[in-house]
């Protein structure tokens, strides 16, 4: 379809391709190396620009082998921190781009920062306690190794969903091939209403589950597998999903805690 798309722009109207990496709503990797194909294809000069917040640290990216132009991503996903840092990565093209660009920018003007970063610097002040936390994250995660990394997102993904089939709830995500590895989005029964699970999961075990947005408001919850997560922290959000439901008068078809556990053995 993006293909498609800009085979049809020959005046070259269309400047961008904006994709999401991971998408958090539903539950969705998107294959960015097929994004970037299909814009060569094309012979089209749009920029490819990428949201890799969640995904990045959780999921496997390549921003310049996938030949991404500008990957933006934030702190407080896959790196563990609270929200406040903002990364972005740039290709040779998308900085001589922005030089002629004429769209007005202040905040998200790269010049300032570019020229600063050649000193190790900042043109205003950084969010100091949050760089000590990203040092300290970044020498986690190369302590585990980030091929360790993205195989531990793979298999409690794999033991989540696995609890889903269990449960005999759908996963939001019907296409395998684009699984996320970072979160699973579940799909409640007709007459169930998602935020009463949530609701109940909270008030009675203290487990904050992941709200539906927009159009899937009371119609999903979200597991998070993302980060500083492990076979024990999964295992006890499975274990609150499955007594939550018994609270709420819904019998799974086997218990998914059971499921997930012989998959993590």
């Amino acid at each position: 379809m993006i293909e498609e798309r800009l085979r049809k722009d020959t005046q070259h109207e269309i400047k961008a391709v904006c994709v999401v990496h991971n998408e958090t709503s539903t539950g969705m990797t998107s294959n960015i190396a097929a994004v970037r194909k299909a814009i060569d294809a094309a012979k089209h000069p749009a920029l490819l620009l990428v949201d890799s917040v969640s995904g990045l640290g959780s999921a496997d990216y390549e921003h310049d082998k996938w030949g991404a132009d500008v990957t933006v991503s934030g702190s407080q996903k896959g790196l563990m921190l609270p929200p406040g840092i903002g990364f972005n990565a740039l290709s040779p093209k998308a900085i001589e781009a922005s030089k002629h660009s004429k769209i007005p920018k202040a905040y998200l003007a790269w010049d300032e920062i570019l020229e600063s970063n050649k000193t190790g610097y900042w043109p205003t002040t950084p969010s100091t306690n949050l760089m000590y936390g990203l040092h300290e994250a970044i020498d986690m995660m190369q302590t585990e190794g980030l091929d360790t990394i993205f195989a531990r997102h793979q298999r409690l993904a794999e033991a989540c969903r696995r609890a889903v089939a269990a449960w005999d709830l759908e996963n939001q995500c019907l296409d395998p091939n684009a699984y996320s590895p970072v979160l699973t989005a579940i799909v409640v029964p007709e007459g169930m209403d998602a935020d009463v699970l949530r609701k109940h999961a909270l008030e009675k075990f203290n487990l904050s589950l992941g709200i539906g947005l927009g159009k899937l408001k009371g119609k999903i919850f979200r597991i998070g597998h993302l980060g500083d997560c492990n076979e024990l922290s999964l295992m006890a959000t499975l274990s609150g999903v499955e007594m939550s439901f018994g609270s709420i008068g819904y019998k799974p078809k086997a218990s998914g805690v059971v499921v997930a556990q012989e998959h993590l053995k």
